[in-house]
């Protein structure tokens, strides 16, 4: 299954997908009824209407924009974001990605203009005729999520949750929740509250929230769940009985998470500093864990089979694999030099070093963040050990960073990320292709300069100078060629997927 194209909806398809209730495309377009005035998800378990009553829209904030009024049963805009955000490189899809990170809440348009190298009216031109609304219309239904989450989850009174929405008032957040849900915000409460469908739970500890992220199925948990623990640096992570849990920096202070994956959602549970962080969190949560991707789609252009009953399974080419983003730029080019040429196990103990050294130290079972990049610039050689040169390099990198002269965050092309990775000391095309396919999400880098990928491609019979056929879902190609050759080596076991 491909994803369907955003400034092209395709009428049959789309009212198949809905007809048929297919969960599958939820997030990836909305179905709007003209005759209630209401938008669903494609799954939603109402009747299915009358095609000459629907139209199908881009984005949630294209059917705000349009009128029509978010599903109080179907709840759409809690779906799974769209994978198109990750497939397309164009400037709406990075624009989207900053949305989601709540750029627009912290520096308004102009800031997300600034970001992407675009004046404020280009930028707005673009985005309405790709996605159906401007920038202003898609930050407003992002509000609107960040609203329902803190109605659902927390005793908040209205007034604070209005601000830590991102709202400039609370008329605006009254009035945006009403046009957007058709119930004031304290009806709000009470109906999702006493409702069985409800996708959060109410957490008995303020401050503290429990939310349930939704992903598309199949999810390979026996991948994330290594990938996740093999990584852990102590200080600033833990993952003990399928529990992962870490503690990062967010725009306005820290949090802490902890995650365990279950059939069909992650339950992620919240620690934040401050409230205006939510969204940003969860999007950085969803990103780590790649919770936006289409699967059977990827399955399907990969040649897996879903079922997982033959010798592609025993490979390691199990259904589901995710490729694990990261919540922070700096820290993923960072810890990723300082792994450079030495084990797993190896450089988890000298980032723990570091974290532990130059970490803020914050509450909770997680009690450092990792270092700033000033922190770093400025006393890091005192604290990383190994090769002179590479130590000097991550040093350099930091100061890169501090300085601005290197911008770290998912709204970069990967070209243009790779280049400037590229002109730093230390940084060869292993560590920048494995940056930016982690950063930005992009889907098609093939790793094929990794000794574990190309041991994995041996193993599996897979010709690493021919995979244009793959193309675009390399990276996912790249995961499951690094999983074959842990699986041949017993580090991992084949199977863990979570299937519909």
């Amino acid at each position: 299954m491909e994803p369907v194209t955003i400034t092209a909806l395709d009428f049959e398809r789309c009212y198949r997908a809905v007809s048929t209730r297919d969960s599958r495309f939820d997030g990836q377009f909305f179905t709007a009824v003209r005759t209630t005035g209401i938008y669903c998800r494609p799954s939603c378990p109402a009747i299915t209407p009358k095609r000459a009553n629907v139209c199908f829209l881009p984005t949630a904030a294209a059917a705000q924009q349009a009128g029509y009024r978010a599903c109080r049963r179907c709840l759409p805009d809690a779906a799974p974001g769209s994978p198109l955000w990750n497939v397309r490189a164009d400037l709406a899809a990075r624009a989207m990605r900053l949305i989601g990170d709540g750029v627009v809440e912290r520096g308004g348009v102009p800031g997300l203009a600034a970001t992407l190298g675009y004046s404020q009216r280009q930028l707005t031109r673009v985005l309405t005729t790709e996605l159906g609304a401007g920038p202003l219309a898609l930050a407003r239904a992002h509000r609107a999520h960040t609203a329902r989450l803190l109605i659902q989850t927390t005793e908040m009174p209205m007034s604070d949750i209005a601000f830590a929405a991102g709202f400039a008032s609370i008329r605006q957040f009254n009035d945006t929740v009403r046009e957007v849900f058709a119930v004031s915000p304290t009806t709000m409460r009470g109906e999702l509250r006493a409702s069985a469908r409800n996708d959060v739970v109410v957490p008995a500890v303020p401050g503290l929230l429990t939310l349930r992220l939704p992903y598309r199925e199949p999810l390979d948990t026996a991948w994330l769940g290594w990938f996740l623990s093999a990584h852990t640096v102590p200080g600033m992570e833990l993952f003990d009985d399928g529990v992962y849990t870490r503690s990062l920096r967010t725009p306005h202070g820290y949090a802490t998470v902890r995650l365990s994956l279950r059939p069909g959602h992650v339950r992620a549970e919240l620690a934040l500093r401050d409230m205006r962080d939510l969204a940003p969190t969860v999007a950085r949560v969803r990103h780590l864990l790649d919770l936006d991707a289409d699967p059977l789609g990827i399955d399907e252009a990969l040649g897996i089979d879903t079922d997982a009953a033959g010798p592609a399974s025993r490979a390691g080419w199990s259904p589901g694999i995710r490729v694990p983003g990261c919540p922070d730029g700096p820290e993923l080019l960072l810890r990723t030099m300082i792994g450079q040429q030495i084990s797993v196990r190896a450089a988890a103990t000298h980032t723990a070093r570091l974290v532990d050294a130059l970490g803020e130290r914050i509450d909770g079972p997680a009690p450092r963040l990792f270092p700033t990049a000033e922190a770093i610039a400025e006393q890091g050689a005192e604290i990383l050990t190994g090769p002179a040169r590479r130590v000097a390099a991550i040093v350099a990198a930091a100061r890169a960073i501090a300085d601005g002269d290197l911008a770290l965050h998912a709204g970069r092309t990967a070209a243009d990320l790779r280049r400037d990775l590229l002109t730093l000391a230390g940084i060869g095309p292993w560590t920048a292709d494995y940056v930016t396919m982690r950063l930005l999400a992009d889907p098609d880098i093939l790793l094929d300069t990794d000794l574990v990928v190309r041991q994995g491609a041996l193993l599996a019979g897979v010709d690493l100078d021919h995979t244009t056929r793959w193309a675009p879902w390399r990276s996912y190609l790249s995961m499951h060629l690094w999983k074959t050759a842990l699986v041949e080596r017993g580090v991992i076991p084949a199977t863990g997927s979570e299937k519909p």
